[in-house]
């Protein structure tokens, strides 16, 4: 279709319900609503729609707590009965006196609605409906907002389910003739569509779903009229057809009063969904609450299934389409889940060409949907779509779901996947029949498929991410367990007419293959791609050990040949030496390949002199340990070929010592070289391995002091020697006795563990950055491992206890190397994403200290003053670390935070030469940063009294602290005050009057330095008093000169303590500024709470209040 039809395009969402045709629906209501027949009315009389009446309040009880009265809605709540008996029962009341019976039904629907209001009689025959809905509006109980439709519990739930299930079973019980007789569905549809017109949710709710039901109930009626009427028609044909002495005219006239009749109801059934659809569906699809628009959703999802001859019409399809881009997440996935059945039935889909040319874009944009499962469902979608034909979907909209097969959501990366295999993986079996190597073997049909796998993973540019993008096709496609196909396109020469791998897809295809053979061999999904600690089944792990048997029988014989292949390859090496970490090893004796396995280490023993990559002897390194576990009956041979492997790396290490550091004889770079490479396999196996019966210790070490002696030497060499050294250190740790440690022992690692903290102190500051912060990282891993949390209490001894100098060392390295700005803004994006993750990892480091209590949480108070300036790169470090010190000591926490507040406060100061400036953006953020620490107290106050007191007290004392010669000038931190105003809520009410007092104390000899006006005093006393109306205000100097005075005389008492806060007579002879003087009060989220806690009885909390002065002030 070339045009788009003018009544697809999307209408005004936020217009009024009066944009419909009036007159259309007019119309329909003189076709399908014959009206209420009652005595003393008109017969074609119709209720008008209406809004239902204003409204109104209600005193019913809730419907749960409604004693039953055996009413219809009662049975069907409970459920006990069967529906069908129900209906039957009330059909049959029905038959004795419509009247009667259609009140029923009509109470049945209000009080589904949760109303209390009953129907009478009276009103029954003297209302319109209308009327009657107004009424019952006044009756309604809005108080609560529950109606059963939305309340919780099983009871609930089956109501919903009864309820629909009763209106569908009355349906189909009246549908050879009640509902044809213009009375009883006149007037439910009448009630039903002026319901739904209601400003009450419940009733708008209620009957929506009701109307709903009702529809999809008719159109099963439809469909069984459709099927007789065709019956019909065929039995008619076939009589007609007969010879005239045979055919038989009675039956011919009956048949033709048959299908008359047929067609009549037919007629019927089809105005009365037509009057609904225009009557309740059109006003309620964009109702403003969501679970009305996607109830809508859903059914005509259902009657389009169902009866596609009617609404598989754009004329219905649009109102989906439309909806498409409602706010709502459920229901945008009603949409597509209304259109996924249509567009997988291919009859259907040719009928639709003209809405997927309208809203194909939108439905490719919500495979993007921030809504998971709608996401996953558009994808889904878009698939059906796709076998419409190849030109529906264009390269950009494929592109846009393709990239989603990395996305971290399993479930959308999944959709993504058969998506792609969809369109780019299938197989050809024709085309692959006659495909064979080099050497005539034949080729596995899925190598195009490998092929085509292995082109998408380099364009998509997104070469970290392989295992995202096997994980979307694991169990989509079986080619990626084709470990056959894979490795002869890596190992065999390519036949006649193929085209060899390049060196960059060789490399990818290596990717993919062991991120295949990852998956197979532990079932696991990636890291970041659904839950971390979930549990195979017993399916699964059977699945497991069956992948895990077939790929170790493969690449037993395999490997060796790819490790022979790309022996001097890096980056290729690397990744194939993962693939014995997924082996049974057992298969090695079961299978008798020994062969194999001495292959194997021959080729690892090559690698490992070969390469001086650290990825590659890492892996060898793993690779050695995997196939030495004693567990496995090939671990002797396999460490006899480690020692032969370590020895000789060991003598060629000495060798490379005693060429470098040979006195009088400046190494050169072959010296150097041989030195880091030697160390760089040394380090490696450290890390996996004991190399310390080699005696090692005193070579590394020996390089550690001369970086200390000399500072030109080269920074690789020095720290694959620290990282070696503590490696060292950890082997030795691990190798003690638990229960009886040799002494001999614990003396030399205690003489080690000493010798390396002292050398690695010294080296925090040396000129080489990456030598300064190698020792960084050792230091605070090595604090970790020697700490106080030392599960055995028999290597106490070997507890390291870091000194203050070394704590300040430690947090001065963070300010210099973490909390540091980016000076240059065009370096490369790679470059400083690498660069802050080193960082964060030094704070990680340090974070860890404060975590597991191994240094004074104090030493902190620098890293929390960078909270908010380091938020985006930092932010969840901190704040987690902030979470842990306050488990571990609140007080002490507070008290960090203050003097981290304090330290930047001071900053500002020397930065704007002693003259604060208020108004400066840099004030400002030390109050929001006062802010963020205050709101990470929380809410209990009572569990962080004490923590806020003593935040309170630090900072009125470093406030009112005089650093200067003068001792008449005023406190030059007098403005903290107002930073300390954002801590003022968190005090309980009893606590303030207590802040008060030491505040007054400590003002007291300050009196005659202090002026009425001191704008920062006013404002941090007035936020102690806010609501204390009781309290008059006076002038700071008087207040100060009564508290001067009261300390005169209690001079005169030397056993008295001057600075407790405790005697309650202080209180009494406090004045204060009343809340009235214009300051504004706090805005917090604990405002309710502290009102809570101020209304409890303080009597009753754990402890009194002068046990709390007297350990806090």
């Amino acid at each position: 279709m070339e045009t788009v039809d003018p009544s697809m395009m999307e209408p005004d969402l936020t217009a009024g319900q009066e944009n419909q045709s009036e007159d259309e629906f007019e119309d329909l209501k003189q076709v399908a609503v014959r009206g209420r027949k009652r005595k003393g009315k008109d017969d074609s009389s119709v209720a008008k729609r209406g809004r239902g009446g204003g409204r109104g309040r209600g005193r019913g009880q809730r419907p749960e707590e409604e004693e039953s009265d055996g009413s219809m809605f009662e049975i069907v709540k409970a459920g006990r009965a069967s529906l069908q008996t129900v209906v039957d029962d009330w059909i049959e009341s029905y038959k004795n006196d419509r009247d009667q019976a259609l009140l029923e039904l009509i109470q049945f629907l209000i009080q589904s609605s949760g109303c209390k209001g009953k129907v009478t009689p009276y009103m029954y025959a003297n209302m319109e409906h209308a009327e009657i809905i107004r009424k019952m509006t006044e009756e309604f109980d809005e108080d609560s907002g529950d109606y059963p439709l939305i309340m919780t519990g099983p009871q609930w739930k089956k109501f919903k389910t009864n309820f629909c299930e009763f209106i569908q079973v009355l349906v189909r019980q009246c549908q050879y003739s009640i509902i044809y007789d213009q009375y009883m569905m006149d007037n439910v549809i009448s009630l039903l569509t002026g319901l739904t017109d209601s400003q009450v949710r419940a009733f708008r709710h209620t009957s929506t779903l009701a109307s709903m039901k009702l529809m999809t109930a008719l159109v099963d009626v439809a469909l069984n009229l459709s099927i007789n009427l065709d019956n019909t028609q065929r039995q008619y044909e076939a009589e007609r057809q007969k010879n005239q002495n045979k055919r038989a005219t009675d039956r011919l006239n009956l048949l033709l009063v048959k299908r008359q009749e047929l067609e009549d109801n037919q007629s019927e059934i089809r105005n009365m969904l037509t009057y609904i659809f225009k009557g309740v569906f059109v006003h309620r699809y964009r109702d403003t609450q969501a679970d009305i628009r996607a109830i809508c959703m859903k059914e005509i999802g259902v009657w389009m299934k169902k009866y596609p001859n009617m609404f598989v019409d754009d004329g219905y399809l649009k109102y989906v389409g439309w909806t498409l881009y409602d706010k709502v997440g459920e229901v945008r996935l009603c949409c597509l889940k209304a259109l996924y059945p249509l567009y997988e039935n291919d009859d259907l889909s040719r009928k639709m060409e003209l809405f997927t040319n309208r809203f194909k874009d939108r439905i490719v944009e919500m495979t993007l949907d921030k809504e998971t499962e709608v996401a996953v469902q558009g994808v889904r979608l878009v698939i059906s779509i796709l076998k419409l034909g190849e030109t529906v979907l264009s390269d950009k909209d494929c592109e846009n779901v393709y990239e989603l097969v990395y996305s971290s959501h399993r479930q959308i990366a999944q959709a993504a996947g058969e998506f792609l295999n969809a369109k780019l993986f299938k197989r050809d079996e024709e085309a692959t029949r006659n495909l064979r190597t080099g050497k005539g073997k034949k080729r596995s049909p899925n190598t195009p498929l490998i092929r085509d796998l292995v082109q998408f993973f380099i364009e998509s540019e997104l070469h970290e991410h392989g295992a995202y993008l096997v994980d979307s096709l694991w169990e989509i496609n079986e080619m990626m367990k084709d470990w056959e196909c894979m490795t002869d396109l890596l190992l065999e020469e390519p036949g006649k007419g193929e085209e060899a791998l390049d060196d960059r897809q060789e490399t990818s295809l290596i990717e993919i293959l062991v991120c295949c053979v990852k998956q197979a061999g532990t079932g696991e999904s990636p890291v970041g791609r659904g839950p971390g600690n979930k549990k195979l089944t017993a399916k699964e792990n059977k699945q497991v050990l069956e992948d895990k048997t077939k790929l170790t029988e493969h690449f037993i014989v395999t490997l060796p040949q790819l490790l022979l292949k790309y022996l001097m390859d890096p980056e290729k090496v690397a990744n194939l030496l993962h693939i014995p970490l997924y082996f049974d090893l057992e298969m090695y004796t079961a299978g008798r390949q020994e062969k194999n396995l001495e292959a194997l280490l021959r080729y690892l023993h090559e690698i490992v002199e070969k390469h001086t990559d650290s990825e590659v002897l890492e892996a060898c390194s793993r690779c050695y340990e995997n196939l030495c576990s004693e567990e496995y009956a090939i671990s002797g041979k396999c460490d006899v070929a480690r020692k032969t492997l370590i020895d000789s790396l060991v003598v060629k290490f000495r060798e490379s010592m005693q060429d470098f550091f040979q006195e009088g004889e400046q190494p050169d770079e072959d010296d150097a070289y041989a030195l880091v490479a030697a160390l760089k396999r040394i380090n490696a196996l450290y890390s996996c391995h004991n190399l310390n019966s080699w005696g090692l210790w005193d070579e590394l070490f020996h390089v550690v002091k001369m970086a200390i002696e000399n500072p030109g030497l080269p920074d690789e060499i020095v720290c694959k020697a620290i990282g070696s050294c503590y490696m060292a250190l950890l082997w030795h740790l691990q190798k003690l006795d638990e229960h009886n440690p040799d002494k001999d022992d614990m003396l030399r690692l205690k003489h080690y563990q000493k010798d390396l903290f002292a050398s690695c102190q010294q080296l925090l500051y040396h000129n080489q950055d990456k030598i300064s912060e190698e020792a960084f990282v050792t230091i605070c891993d090595s604090l970790v491992v020697f700490s106080r949390n030392l599960e055995n209490p028999t290597l106490k001894p070997l507890v390291y206890e870091p000194e203050k100098s070394l704590q300040n060392q430690l947090s001065s390295f963070l300010m210099d190397k973490v909390f540091v700005e980016d000076e240059d803004d065009d370096a490369d994006e790679n470059v400083k994403i690498e660069e802050l993750h080193k960082r964060r990892n030094f704070l990680a480091c340090f974070c860890k200290l404060i975590v597991y209590n191994i240094v004074p949480i104090k030493v902190a108070a620098p890293m929390f003053k960078h909270y908010m300036k380091f938020y985006n790169d930092y932010g969840d470090i901190i704040k987690a670390t902030l979470g842990k010190a306050r488990e571990i000591n609140k007080v002490a926490t507070a008290k960090a935070l203050a003097s981290s507040l304090t330290q930047l406060f001071k900053e500002l100061q020397d930065e704007q030469g002693g003259q604060l400036d208020k108004s400066s953006d840099a004030f400002q953020s030390i109050k929001e940063l006062a802010r963020r620490f205050s709101l990470s107290f929380g809410l209990d106050q009572v569990k962080n009294r004490e923590a806020v007191a003593a935040m309170h007290r630090e900072g009125i004392m470093f406030s009112l602290s005089n650093a200067e010669a003068d001792p008449n000038a005023p406190p030059p931190c007098l403005a903290f005050l107002e930073v300390l105003c954002e801590f003022t809520n968190k005090l309980m009410k009893q606590d303030k009057k207590t802040v008060l007092n030491y505040l007054d104390k400590q003002l007291a000899g300050l009196a005659s330095t202090l002026s009425d006006n001191s704008q920062s005093l006013m404002t941090y006393r007035n936020s102690l008093v806010q609501g204390e109306h009781e309290i008059h205000p006076i002038t700071l100097k008087q207040a100060a000169q009564r508290r001067y005075g009261k300390r005169k005389a209690e001079q005169s008492n030397p056993n008295e303590d001057s600075s407790n806060l405790s005697d309650q007579s202080h209180w009494s002879d406090v004045q204060t500024p009343a809340p009235h003087l214009g300051i504004p009060q706090h805005a917090s989220t604990a405002v309710k709470r502290r009102r809570m806690d101020e209304d409890s009885n303080p009597s009753e909390m754990d402890g009194s209040e002068q046990d709390y002065q007297d350990s806090v002030w």
